[in-house]
C-alpha cells in the first residue's frame, strides 16, 4: 500500500494551510448553499394521513410532537422483507439518541418513516438496538404522494397551525453528507476505500458500499 509522502513539519504545515484556505472557501459556498436553501418556496402537504405509531395510530400532525419542523428519513423496508437496507440501516446507525434533543431545542423532530407494518419495524430497531422513534405509513399513499417511490431520501416538514409544507429533500450524495462514519473517512488518507473515490495509487478500493454491513453482522463474518 503506498502512503503520503513523508515530509518535514513546516512543509507539512504550509501544505496543510493552503487545504484549509480551499476548505474555508468550500463552508462559505456551503453557507450561502443553506442561505438559498432557507430561501425556496414550499408545496402543501395533506395533514389526514393515520399512520402506525409505537403506542397507537397517529396523525402526520402528531409526528411533530407540538413542534414546527420535521425531518423525515424515509428508511427503505417494504412489509415483509427479512433483511431491510443495509444502506438505511448504516444511515441510522449514525443517529445519535441525544440528538435528537438538540433538535428539539430547535423547534424540530425527527423521524424514520416506512412502508412495512409497525411491529415489522419495530423487531427490526429492537435487533439494532435503536431508539430513535420510527412510524409505519403502511396503508397510506404518504409516501407516493411525497414523491419518494421505493427509495430512501430525507424530506423536512413545516408546520403552520394545522397546515403542514414540504420545504425540501434530497437523497442519494445529499444524505451521505449527513452521515458520521462518511464524514470522518473522508477525512482520512484511504477515504472510504471505495472504486468511485478520486484516490492516489496503490491505495486500497473496494466497490462502492460493498464493505457496508449491519451493525452486527461485523462481528458475525469475523467470527466465520
Amino acid at each position: 500500500m503506498t502512503l503520503p509522502t513523508i515530509v518535514g513539519a513546516e512543509d507539512f504545515d504550509a501544505a496543510r494551510r493552503a487545504l484549509l484556505a480551499e476548505e474555508k472557501a468550500l463552508t462559505h459556498q456551503l453557507d450561502a448553499l443553506a442561505a438559498k436553501r432557507r430561501r425556496l418556496p414550499m408545496t402543501p402537504v395533506r395533514n389526514d394521513y393515520i399512520l402506525g405509531g409505537e403506542h397507537g395510530e397517529v396523525s402526520l400532525l402528531d409526528l411533530f410532537a407540538g413542534r414546527r419542523q420535521l425531518a423525515i428519513y424515509h428508511f427503505m423496508f417494504p412489509p415483509g422483507q427479512a433483511e431491510p437496507c443495509v444502506g438505511c440501516s448504516t444511515f441510522t446507525d449514525n443517529i445519535p439518541p441525544d440528538a435528537l434533543a438538540h433538535l428539539a431545542q430547535r423547534d424540530t423532530a425527527f423521524t424514520l418513516l416506512s412502508p412495512a407494518p409497525l411491529p415489522e419495524l419495530l423487531a427490526y430497531r429492537d435487533r439494532m438496538g435503536w431508539s430513535v422513534p420510527w412510524h409505519s405509513a403502511a396503508g397510506t399513499t404518504l409516501t407516493d404522494d411525497l414523491g419518494i417511490g421505493g427509495g430512501f431520501r430525507l424530506s423536512i416538514l413545516l408546520r403552520d397551525g394545522d397546515d403542514v409544507y414540504l420545504t425540501y429533500w434530497t437523497g442519494s450524495r445529499g444524505v451521505d453528507r449527513l452521515r458520521y462514519d462518511f464524514n470522518i473517512l473522508d477525512l482520512t488518507p484511504l477515504g472510504r476505500q471505495e472504486q468511485w473515490e478520486d484516490t492516489p495509487p496503490g491505495r486500497p478500493q473496494t466497490p462502492t458500499v460493498a464493505w457496508l454491513r449491519r451493525h452486527d453482522e461485523y462481528a458475525n463474518e469475523a467470527t466465520a
